[in-house]
């Protein structure tokens, strides 16, 4: 699904950042090792190059790894691209300064086994930084799953990030303006948080 959806050239989520993390990615330690989390045509990840972290992008998706080195390429920044499958994609300990997970959304036995590994994967002092749709975006037909299974709010992320304090965990309605796909009015969950 993902590489048709992938396969054109325009940028179907644009090619600028997700305004929570533009506004918050100060909060993950200057310069660190950063991964995102499906992170497709690569806007984020390299956004973050462009702040001077050293970021590696993972996503199932190799046309989307393609069009993310592009982009990269043509900003004059470089970003590790890994093409996996977060079912299986080992995250490892102690191994980011900065996990991102920007309109991830994994089915419910991808996504806790994936959140239970995420504090021990964070360095100490390390960040997580989410946004996603929440089961009342199934009531817009701005962007994301139509799939109650693969969306969450602030109580499931309580629950399945076991491993992290939060520093910010809300629930609100906003516009996002990011490509073809998400445009428009959207309920939304925000989370930073750190390793307990």
């Amino acid at each position: 699904m993902w590489n048709q959806r992938y396969n054109t050239a325009e940028y179907i989520y644009g090619t600028e950042p997700n305004d929570f993390l533009r506004d918050h990615a100060a909060a993950i330690p200057a310069g660190g090792n950063v991964l995102c989390l499906a992170e497709g045509e690569g806007r984020n990840a390299v956004f973050l190059a462009q702040q001077g972290y050293r970021v590696t992008a993972v996503d199932s998706s190799d046309v989307g790894l393609a069009k993310a080195t592009a982009l990269a390429s043509a900003r004059g920044v470089h970003i590790t691209c890994l093409h996996a499958d977060l079912a299986e994609f080992a995250l490892g300990e102690e191994a980011w300064d900065g996990i991102v997970s920007i309109f991830c959304h994994l089915p419910k036995a991808v996504r806790q086994p994936l959140y239970a590994a995420l504090g021990r994967a964070l360095t100490p002092g390390g960040v997580f930084l989410l946004e996603s749709y929440t089961p009342a975006q199934l009531a817009f037909s701005t962007g994301g799953p139509k799939d109650v299974d693969m969306l969450v709010d602030a109580a499931t992320l309580r629950r399945e990030l076991t491993g992290l304090q939060f520093s910010l965990l809300e629930e609100c309605q906003r516009e996002v303006v990011e490509g073809t796909y998400h445009t428009g009015l959207a309920a939304v969950v925000q989370a930073i948080a750190r390793p307990l």
